[in-house]
């Protein structure tokens, strides 16, 4: 399999199909250019293709000093297993090392915990700094937090 890595932004389409195969579209409700706006705000992502089907990605959001946040790490369910997840992942973390930012956390899907614990990260203490904004019983999001 002759994969190619590009560090430029797919299409809105590209990335629209691979998205749909997570299911978080079910509480985010974006449409294909509110997530390709979304991933254009970046500091850093990477896509991997096969041909011209992507069937990878993810990206860093950052203040290219102090902190990192890794979102999106996204691989097609058919090319899961092949440590596409890990290569991606690598990059992205190599990135924010050679940019020497200090603090590089990220956004696990429910699940994935071992799959991040293999790779460096632990999971942040209940008395971490860290909260979600929540109004009239509601995330940002749109799920009811009482679920």
């Amino acid at each position: 399999m002759a994969l190619r890595i590009e560090t430029e932004l797919p299409t809105a389409g590209q990335y629209w199909d691979l998205f749909q195969t997570t299911n978080w579209n079910d509480e985010y409700h974006a449409t294909p250019q509110e997530l390709l706006n979304a991933i254009a705000h970046s500091w850093y992502c990477i896509a991997l293709y096969d041909d011209e089907r992507l069937v990878g990605f993810g990206r860093i959001v950052s203040d290219q000093v102090l902190h990192a946040m890794i979102y999106d790490l996204i691989v097609d369910p058919g090319y899961q297993r092949q440590g596409l997840g890990s290569q991606i992942l690598d990059r992205l973390v190599g990135k924010c090392l050679e940019a020497n930012i200090r603090d590089v956390q990220l956004f696990c899907a429910r699940g994935k915990q071992a799959f991040y614990e293999k790779r460096g990260f632990v999971v942040r203490p209940m008395d971490a700094p860290g909260m979600q904004y929540r109004r009239k019983g509601v995330t940002v999001t749109g799920r009811d937090p009482k679920r």
